[in-house]
């Protein structure tokens, strides 16, 4: 029998009530510590981590709509006062309404690497999207990348090299829900872990 999803309005944000910048005291009702999950597919990091940080605001950023409401329902039903997500283009949301040095930690893992060669212009890690996340950072504040694919982590590492003047790279912890042997518990490296691929992290921190 297939699940039925919820909707939890307190959980979704929807992108025609956003006016302007995100006031994240306003949304999540508090002043806190905000990490953004670009493509939160069905929500696996961010309800571990929420659980494990509950002192941390987390915002989910999702395209596909299967992924999107799968994550909504499984936060609300962990009754997660600290994770909003919204279905949304992550680069546009971020140049358009994520204010200056408002966040203290992306996440970004597994992104779509759109191996076609024809295709690599809508890969995410891009000059114009990296500068977009180095304005949104706090001094201070953190990168985290993992992924699958050798040739997209070195155009990844390429772009981030460029910047090494305001980056500097730390070591990579595993996430709360990764497992023994997993860096980031999500159900795209358990997949590709039982294939046999190999993981690769990086994290930076602003300077």
């Amino acid at each position: 029998m297939a699940r039925i999803l919820r909707e939890y309005p307190s959980v979704a944000l929807k992108g025609e009530d956003l006016d302007g910048k995100i006031d994240f005291c306003r949304i999540f009702g508090r002043q806190a510590p905000v990490h953004i999950e670009i493509g939160s597919g069905k929500g696996t990091f961010l309800v571990n981590q929420a659980r494990t940080h509950p002192e941390v605001n987390f915002l989910g950023i999702e395209w596909a709509r299967r992924y999107y409401r799968y994550a909504v329902d499984r936060v609300g039903r962990w009754q997660l006062s600290n994770v909003k997500l919204i279905r949304t283009d992550a680069a546009a949301l971020i140049a358009e309404n994520i204010a200056a040095s408002s966040v203290d930690c992306f996440h970004i893992y597994f992104p779509d690497p759109w191996p076609k060669k024809r295709h690599h212009k809508r890969r995410f890690f891009n000059n114009t999207n990296t500068e977009q996340l180095l304005r949104c950072l706090r001094p201070g504040g953190h990168l985290r990348i993992a992924t699958d694919h050798a040739e997209y982590f070195e155009q990844i590492t390429n772009v981030l090299a460029a910047r090494s003047g305001r980056l500097e790279e730390v070591d990579f912890l595993p996430t709360a829900g990764a497992d023994t042997g997993e860096w980031v518990g999500t159900n795209f490296e358990r997949k590709y872990l039982k294939e046999n691929r190999q993981i690769h992290t990086l994290a930076v921190r602003k300077r």
